[in-house]
């Protein structure tokens, strides 16, 4: 999978979480960019996306993440693509 698919893959699943179709996310994209994006809502996101990509984050990873681009980043390496 490319970094690309991801992001595509990434917003068919953050639309899904927070149930708005017109959600656009980029690697810059932080929880102040979207409205609902609470401490709750990112736990429940992270799950979605281990569910979804039959991958597993470390807390360290969870914590580490400043952007969606990192998180990108990250799944590329658990999916082990470049």
């Amino acid at each position: 999978m490319t970094k690309n698919e991801i992001m595509e893959k990434l917003t068919e699943i953050f639309r899904d979480q927070f149930d708005d179709d017109s959600i656009e996310i980029s690697d810059a994209t932080t929880a102040a960019d979207i409205e609902d994006w609470d401490s709750l809502a990112h736990l429940q996101l992270i799950s979605a996306i281990e569910e979804t990509l039959d991958i597993h984050f470390t807390l360290g990873e969870i914590n580490s993440f400043a952007n969606v681009g990192e998180m990108a980043e990250c799944i590329l390496k658990h999916l082990g693509g470049k």
